[in-house]
């Protein structure tokens, strides 16, 4: 039976993320919001189970994924429950150090979206434009390098992973998360990311290898992968970004 992953349509989103395990692991799934209402699918399928006055384990919001009758919620949530399905987790207790990176991760894609919609995220970008830009002159100058320094520090004393993965010797969906991230934030923010591959080498060759696995080059070649947009978590407003010394 395949995967049913619930996100809104026409976005990466954080969606994303789970999106990218399912495809490194080829593992059968339908993206719910994007087919079509008269195979039952389709926004107001997804809408429909939010909505729900029965189901016992209703979700908040998306992303959830829908596993015969288990719904599971929030995407490090997801990728905890699929990553030993999918073998993109260790089987030992470091599963759990690569959920609390995927966990990190997650606040700082909070801390991205944060930067376009600093005030209120029901209120449209240009109502809190002067408040976006100090959010993001603030994440720029000294949330990203906090971050991204300690993703590479993590990186750098694997003791097992040769400077290739983040976690154990192979592999892990956190990896792939990491991927995400960057392309997200040079997306959003390529001045400041100009010199992201000399400050931050590890991190950049992960992202490139991640890039280049077979299964992964061949979902980012294809219709599947939605491009970046000005509706997402990544968005690229020229007037937020800027260079970085």
């Amino acid at each position: 039976m395949a995967y049913e992953l619930h996100y809104w349509n026409g976005l990466q989103g954080r969606g994303e993320f789970v999106r990218l395990a399912l495809e490194e692991s080829r593992a059968p799934y339908i993206d719910v919001a994007r087919g079509r209402a008269e195979d039952g699918y389709g926004e107001n399928a997804m809408l429909e189970v939010m909505s729900s006055k029965t189901e016992p384990h209703v979700p908040f919001a998306p992303p959830f994924l829908k596993d015969g009758d288990l719904i599971v919620p929030h995407t490090a949530n997801i990728l905890l429950y699929l990553g030993p399905k999918l073998h993109l987790a260790p089987k030992d207790e470091l599963r759990y150090v690569v959920h609390g990176l995927q966990l990190t991760i997650a606040d700082m894609v909070t801390e991205v979206h944060d930067t376009h919609h600093p005030i209120a995220t029901g209120r449209y970008y240009e109502e809190q434009k002067d408040a976006a830009r100090a959010r993001a002159a603030d994440f720029i100058e000294h949330r990203l390098p906090k971050f991204m320094g300690y993703f590479q520090r993590v990186l750098a004393q694997n003791p097992n992973g040769g400077g290739r993965y983040m976690v154990s010797d192979s592999l892990t969906y956190v990896d792939l998360s990491m991927f995400q991230l960057i392309e997200g934030l040079r997306y959003a923010f390529p001045r400041a990311m100009k010199r992201f591959s000399a400050r931050y080498p590890g991190l950049a060759a992960l992202h490139d290898a991640v890039a280049e696995r077979p299964n992964i080059a061949a979902y980012l070649a294809s219709e599947r992968r939605l491009p970046f947009n000005e509706t997402g978590i990544f968005r690229h407003y020229p007037e937020l970004d800027k260079d970085v010394r």
